[in-house]
């Protein structure tokens, strides 16, 4: 747990910040003078009348009337806030986040539960899964997993399994020899391997496929991997943090997720809920953006007050990420001294308007229209397996579009892959027919 001392002064002027300190994974403690060097205390938060036995690591802290203000700790000078009644949200919120330094924002006290939780799977070397909605923030969860434990030494590896090209997943995850397959000129350790020491993080892990989450499942029983083109297995110590945004338990009732993997990986489950669920995070992650955005900035944009709390109140469909995207975009774009209501845009979501149903008697055909997509498999030459399967993959997913009529929701149904990953292979087909 993070640690600030909070001098007498500060605590009668703020006399809620310690209470809030505490409820966010802030362990406080009363400033006594002998908290050691500059280099190695706990954060401190002074006043004004304490600059003077500051350093730059410490926060000076004022609550008064009038506009707020922060001044980002610079040139050996400390971070200075104020703010008044109207500001004391954010207020807290940034002294808060500015004390943490590192690690997921915390101001919603579920989150505080489930960062304690988090903590102690961290101190153990078992598999964790992690579950939530796109954007929520689960690599961060990785990351805190990673950080807190006694690998924060070792590498971490990230891997979003939707994003490797299916012809090369098994190259990339174990390695392969020179000359293995077509294209193979070097020997590659793989990302089991880069990771070994540290901590290999799966995202999209459903998106595996079937004959890859076998090996996988090997490798986590063996703790060895094997290099394509290779006889001989080799050891790895890393531990394994996996993330979806897919029901598990319908993946593996469907048969799109072997049943046996899943156990192995659903030692340790966290569940992170929706960033609507989470209205004081709104706050605490704004606050961190805020402080990260303009850390070299001569001056500091604070959210208004009214703008924080409508904010607050936004349904975030994109959750984490739509809330990062939205801060910058005001940031750039704000007029003043302060980011309003109207900087922020906050319509909702927009919705695909359901299909209209075709009447039978009525069925007309589209216009033609350029896409080069359909011409992807034919720019294919070759005879190895690897080709022609991407040739038949290419295929498949251009005569599903056709069947579908272009939706793509529909067609990655169809073909048992998640829209993200169709939208990666439609990618690669778009490149290949183009630079034909």
């Amino acid at each position: 747990m993070t640690k600030s001392a909070i001098s007498d002064d500060a605590a009668a002027m703020l006399p809620t910040l310690a209470a809030y300190l505490n409820a966010i994974l802030i362990e406080t403690t009363r400033l006594d003078g002998d908290e050691g060097s500059p280099r190695t205390r706990p954060v401190r938060i002074l006043t004004e009348r304490e600059m003077a036995q500051a350093c730059h690591r410490d926060i000076i802290v004022d609550f008064r009337d009038g506009p707020p203000s922060l001044t980002q700790a610079t040139k050996g000078q400390p971070l200075h806030i104020a703010f008044g009644p109207a500001d004391m949200k954010l207020g807290h919120a940034l002294i808060g986040e500015a004390v943490r330094g590192a690690g997921p924002a915390i101001g919603e006290p579920a989150s505080a539960k489930l960062m304690r939780y988090a903590a102690k799977i961290a101190a153990s070397e078992a598999a964790v899964l992690i579950q939530g909605d796109t954007g929520v923030g689960k690599e961060g969860m990785a990351r805190f997993v990673h950080n807190q434990s006694s690998r924060a030494e070792g590498p971490f590896i990230a891997v979003n399994c939707a994003a490797l090209p299916a012809t090369m997943i098994e190259a990339m995850l174990f390695g392969h020899k020179r000359g293995a397959f077509t294209g193979a000129s070097g020997e590659s350790e793989g990302l089991f391997r880069a990771a070994d020491g540290g901590t290999l993080f799966l995202d999209e892990i459903t998106e595996l496929p079937l004959e890859l989450q076998a090996k996988l499942l090997r490798a986590l029983q063996e703790g060895e991997v094997l290099p394509v083109g290779e006889t001989n297995a080799i050891k790895v110590d890393i531990r394994i943090v996996a993330a979806a945004n897919r029901n598990f338990t319908a993946e593996v009732a469907a048969g799109r997720f072997r049943e046996d993997l899943y156990w192995r990986l659903n030692v340790m489950p966290i569940e992170i809920a929706p960033l609507h669920e989470r209205r004081q995070d709104v706050c605490a992650i704004a606050a961190t953006m805020l402080l990260a955005l303009q850390a070299d900035q001569d001056t500091f944009a604070w959210i208004e007050a009214d703008a924080l709390q409508a904010l607050m109140a936004h349904d975030f469909p994109g959750n984490v990420r739509e809330l990062c995207n939205m801060l910058q975009r005001a940031l750039v774009l704000h007029d003043g001294e302060a980011i309003t209501v109207a900087d922020f845009d906050l319509r909702s979501a927009p919705v695909a308007p359901a299909a209209a149903p075709i009447a039978p008697a009525a069925k007309t055909v589209a216009a033609p229209r350029p896409d080069p997509i359909g011409n992807a498999s034919r720019v294919l030459s070759g005879r190895d397996l690897q080709t022609r399967a991407r040739m038949a993959e290419f295929e498949a997913i251009h005569s599903t579009l056709e069947e579908t009529d272009g939706n793509r929701r529909r067609a990655a149904e169809l073909l048992g892959i998640s829209e993200r990953t169709l939208r990666y292979r439609l990618a690669d087909m778009r490149d290949l027919a183009e630079a034909a």
